[in-house]
């Protein structure tokens, strides 16, 4: 079964990705509102997928990107970016991070699904 974290200081974001999610048949799903509460989970273990939002308060996206690929026991954890930010800069940012994945808000669950499935490839077990 693959483990999602959903990181967004949006209740709301953070609830559509979920139903997302939910329809796709992903069920084990886990959310954090903010990067530091993200990286104590990762580093909890367990996770697989880690979807964030870019524009949080304390610690960007794009902040929380790089802390889990400077963190050697993380640093292989697929990222997928999910945004309203798409500036041509913005991602090539991501990309230069470590991003696995971009995903501009809004969305729909058929996208969602055509970039896990891009990013975790056969390994997806919802």
């Amino acid at each position: 079964m693959t483990r999602i974290l959903i990181v967004d200081d949006s209740s709301t974001m953070r609830r559509i990705i979920r139903s997302a999610l939910n329809t796709l048949g992903f069920t084990a799903v886990e959310e954090a509102v903010a990067g530091a509460d993200a990286l104590t989970k990762i580093g909890a273990g367990g996770i697989d997928l880690v979807i964030s939002d870019w524009a949080m308060p304390q610690m960007s996206g794009l902040d929380l990107l790089r802390a889990i690929r400077a963190d050697a026991a993380h640093a292989t954890l697929p990222v997928l970016m999910v945004t309203g930010i798409g500036e041509e800069s913005d991602i090539a940012d991501a990309v230069e991070a470590g991003v696995d994945g971009y995903l501009l808000k809004p969305f729909k669950p058929e996208t969602l699904a055509e970039k896990i499935q891009q990013i975790l490839g056969g390994g997806v077990k919802a």
